[in-house]
């Protein structure tokens, strides 16, 4: 039976959460030395405020575990999330990986799956999906790249620390994604799987185009991926259980 395909997203991965850290580099010479190819659905840093910011020893020691599963002969592809979508091509080749679109249709057994990150389909909270395309512009992140990097990881934390502010304030559904943005997309691609995160809300959900698969975040050392192998789609937790609300 081929090897399986394995899918990860919203890790947060950052010097506050070292068991989490410690997580990911058992993952990585564990279950994804074992696969076809990983695949990293956004937000695998808490921030990244540019590529310089491989420049802090932290960084750079999880661009080299990354690089050592690709040159043991792994793929691995990684799409920006909200929280990293400043990755670019100077960590592509540290961490040895390729940089996909958001999103993006893959068929590693034959039917076509949809990836994504989840966030434009969370179109019912407009603020966010204003402040999306306002940093998801060339020119804005052209300008705010060449800016000193000690201050823009002064103003990433403000960002932040606003955000957390601004959410505690927003009804929940508002920050979900939204069915018929999610419905459009799966019929827009032709494909009857969905596979995002970033909701940190891990599940399987019945929807009117097909299946869609919530990929599980990560925090204090817990966390999940998807398994998707010639037998079917699954999702594990970290020591290979079912992850619990998904079994059909």
């Amino acid at each position: 039976m081929p090897d399986p395909v394995l899918l990860i997203s919203d890790l947060h991965l950052s010097p506050a959460d070292p068991a989490t850290v410690d997580a990911f580099g058992r993952f990585l010479a564990g279950p994804a030395r074992h696969a076809q190819a990983l695949y990293i659905l956004g937000d695998l840093f808490e921030v990244w405020i540019g590529d310089d910011q491989l420049g802090e020893p932290f960084y750079a020691a999880r661009a080299t575990e990354l690089r050592a599963l690709s040159a043991s002969g792994i793929p691995v592809h990684f799409m920006a999330g909200n929280r990293d979508f400043l990755c670019g091509t100077r960590f592509a080749r540290d961490a040895g990986l390729a940089l996909i679109a958001d999103p993006t249709t893959v068929s590693p057994f034959g039917a076509p799956l949809l990836l994504a990150h989840g966030d434009a389909y969370c179109t019912d909270d407009v603020d966010y999906q204003r402040f999306r395309r306002i940093v998801r512009n060339p020119l804005v992140q052209w300008l705010w790249r060449r800016l000193p990097y000690r201050w823009r990881n002064r103003e990433a934390a403000k960002l932040r620390e606003k955000s957390t502010a601004m959410n505690r304030r927003k009804a929940e559904a508002i920050m979900d994604v939204n069915p018929a943005a999610i419905d459009t997309a799966m019929r827009k691609a032709g494909v009857a799987t969905l596979i995002h995160g970033h909701t940190h809300r891990p599940a399987r959900h019945a929807e009117t185009a097909g299946t869609r698969w919530v990929l599980p975040d990560w925090h204090n050392g817990d966390g999940g991926y998807l398994r998707i192998a010639e037998d079917g789609i699954a999702m594990l937790t970290l020591d290979d259980r079912p992850f619990p609300g998904t079994v059909a």
